[in-house]
C-alpha cells in the first residue's frame, strides 16, 4: 500500500523511550515554566525600572536597554506564550487533538526564524563582526571572541546553530507524532462505538394480503 511520505517519520515514541504524548505534556510544562519566569521578570521591571534600566553609559552605546514600550510588548507575548503552552499541555493530556495546532505553529514560526538567521550569517559572514563591535566594553570575553579568526567563528556559529536546529526539529517531530496519534486514536474511537453498538430499525407491522391480518415485520438487519 502506498503510503504519505510524513508516515515514515510517525512514530509513538521520542526521547528517553517515553511516549509522544507523554514527551508533549513534559515539553509543554517545560515552555510554561520558562515564559512565567520571563513574565516574572519582566513583570518586576514593569513595578521597578530603576533595578532593571541600564543607562547608556553602561551599554556604551546610544540607546536605551529596553523602554517600557518594549517591556509591554514583551509582557503581551509572553502571556501569549503561557497561553499557548498551557493548550498543548491541556490538548495533549485531555487527548485534545486541536489544542496542540497553535503551540506545534510557534514550532515551525520558530524554526524558520533560526534557519533565517544561519542562513544570514552564511550569506553575510561580516554581521557577526559588526554584532560584536555593537556590544559594551564590558562584555564579557569580548575581546577573546573578536580576536577569534572570523571564518573559525563563522563556522563555529554555524555550527552551534545547526545543533540547535536538529534538536527544535526533533521536538517539532515529536509534538507532530502526538498530533496524528491523538487524532488517529480519537477517529478509531468513534468507529468502533459505531460498529459494536447495535443498530436496529423498527418496522410497522403490515398486512398479510393472504390471511388479511396484521403481522409483525420480519427481524431487523442487526450488524455486529
Amino acid at each position: 500500500m502506498l503510503s504519505s511520505p510524513w508516515a515514515r517519520f510517525y512514530s509513538n515514541s521520542c526521547c528517553l523511550c517515553c511516549h509522544v504524548r507523554t514527551g508533549t505534556i513534559l515539553l509543554g510544562v517545560w515552555y510554561l515554566v520558562i515564559n512565567s519566569v520571563v513574565l516574572l521578570i519582566l513583570l518586576s521591571a514593569l513595578t521597578d525600572p530603576d533595578q532593571y534600566h541600564l543607562t547608556t553609559a553602561e551599554l556604551g552605546g546610544e540607546f536605551e536597554f529596553m523602554d517600557d514600550a518594549n517591556m509591554c510588548i514583551a509582557t503581551a507575548i509572553s502571556l501569549l506564550m503561557i497561553l499557548i503552552c498551557a493548550m498543548a499541555t491541556y490538548g495533549a493530556y485531555k487527548q485534545h487533538a486541536a489544542w496542540i495546532i497553535p503551540f506545534f505553529c510557534y514550532q515551525i514560526f520558530d524554526f524558520a526564524l533560526n534557519t533565517l538567521v544561519a542562513i544570514s550569517i552564511l550569506v553575510y559572514p561580516s554581521t557577526i563582526q559588526d554584532y560584536l563591535r555593537q556590544l559594551p566594553t564590558n562584555f564579557p570575553y569580548k575581546e577573546e571572541i573578536m580576536s577569534v579568526n572570523p571564518t573559525c567563528l563563522v563556522v563555529i556559529i554555524l555550527l552551534f546553530i545547526s545543533i540547535i536546529l536538529a534538536f527544535k526539529g526533533y521536538l517539532i517531530s515529536c509534538v507532530w507524532n502526538c498530533y496524528r496519534y491523538i487524532n488517529s486514536r480519537n477517529n478509531s474511537d468513534v468507529l468502533v462505538y459505531i460498529t459494536t453498538n447495535d443498530t436496529a430499525v423498527l418496522l410497522p407491522p403490515y398486512d398479510d394480503p393472504v390471511n388479511g391480518a396484521a403481522k409483525d415485520p420480519p427481524p431487523p438487519y442487526v450488524s455486529a
